[in-house]
């Protein structure tokens, strides 16, 4: 009996989300000639780059002893080891096959192969977007519902004239004010990196400045969007008849209306994490953070093709998995699109 009911359960489990895996695959497939399309893309514009990428790699001081003819002997070698004297076609073939074996090459700037350091930087800069981007979520949604349910009241005005404010000041403006506040006149945070060479400061006060800048700089816009898509929703018949059923007014706010106002949210959420990574180059630079904004920035500065590309496929997936996201959102939040999708 305890078996049965427990292989009911099982099955009841698989039957949710079996067709969630079929979705999310099926999507995934879709993606596919998305990505080839901005492979494409990301690698003519880093073959475009000026300069000889086999001398930008060479070091000086290995071909500072040889002569002209030994010099340019040697770096006609590199560019068949590198493969750099193959068609532009079949580079792009190769390139493929090192990032399908997560090759990506070697970096000039840091002089080292690109594998030993990627992944710590991409951890750096989810530690402090996605923290940051969570925190503000989540402050965001009671401040924005209930300025929606307390429309045009003083709450609702001073909401609205605050997100106003945060919504012009751009990031940078708010790191240097907290760095001039809290870091040159309280002293009580430090100006940037990532840890104390003297090991006398904890490593969390080193994200509070940069988190904070990214919960700033969200928060604003979070609240005016949860806000006007629960104005919507508060306007429909079906929340009038939940009220007019004596239904308790969290329940129709918080399982009728704000379920329903997700929707234009989550839309929201997909294309601002790409942005949000896209515009942590700015905060990454103020503090000094080695995530992948700052990577990207130091790339560019060295004309760093390997890292470049890297990092360029990094924002792409990024945007992709995005997208995926608000397609699954939707259809967890929607039972109308998750009927027609969803089978």
């Amino acid at each position: 009996m305890e078996d049965e009911k427990q292989q009911g359960k099982l099955r009841t489990l698989f039957d949710t989300v079996f067709p969630y895996i079929k979705y999310i695959g099926n999507r995934l497939l879709h993606l596919l000639p998305v990505v080839i399309i901005i492979s494409i893309v990301i690698f003519t514009l880093i073959q475009l780059m000026p300069g000889d990428p086999i001398l930008a790699m060479i070091n000086p001081e290995t071909t500072a002893n040889m002569t002209e003819e030994q010099r340019i002997a040697y770096i006609e070698t590199m560019r068949k080891v590198l493969g750099y004297d193959k068609p532009v076609i079949v580079r792009y073939f190769l390139w493929w096959k090192d990032v399908l074996t997560a090759n990506f090459g070697y970096s000039v700037a840091l002089n080292k192969p690109i594998n030993e350091f990627i992944g710590s930087y991409i951890m750096n800069s989810f530690k402090v977007n996605i923290v940051g981007f969570i925190i503000a979520f989540l402050i965001a949604i009671p401040i924005g519902i209930k300025s929606a349910v307390r429309k045009n009241t003083r709450y609702d005005k001073i909401v609205t004239v605050v997100s106003m404010i945060g919504i012009s000041l751009p990031s940078f403006f708010m790191a240097l004010l907290l760095v001039l506040l809290f870091s040159a006149v309280l002293r009580i945070l430090p100006f940037s990196g990532m840890v104390d060479p003297r090991g006398v400061r904890p490593e969390y006060v080193y994200y509070i400045l940069p988190v904070s800048v990214i919960v700033l700089s969200s928060l604003a816009s979070l609240i005016r969007y949860i806000r006007n898509a629960m104005i919507e929703v508060l306007k429909a018949d079906y929340i009038r008849t939940s009220r007019a059923k004596g239904l308790a007014e969290k329940v129709v706010i918080y399982r009728h209306a704000f379920k329903n106002a997700l929707i234009p949210v989550i839309t929201i959420i997909g294309f601002w994490i790409p942005a949000l990574f896209g515009g942590s180059i700015i905060v990454e630079k103020i503090f000094a953070w080695p995530g992948m904004g700052l990577l990207m920035n130091q790339a560019y500065q060295f004309k760093d093709r390997g890292v470049l590309s890297t990092v360029l496929l990094f924002f792409a997936v990024l945007t992709l998995f995005a997208n995926l996201f608000v397609d699954v959102g939707y259809a967890l939040v929607d039972p109308r699109i998750k009927a027609r999708r969803i089978k």
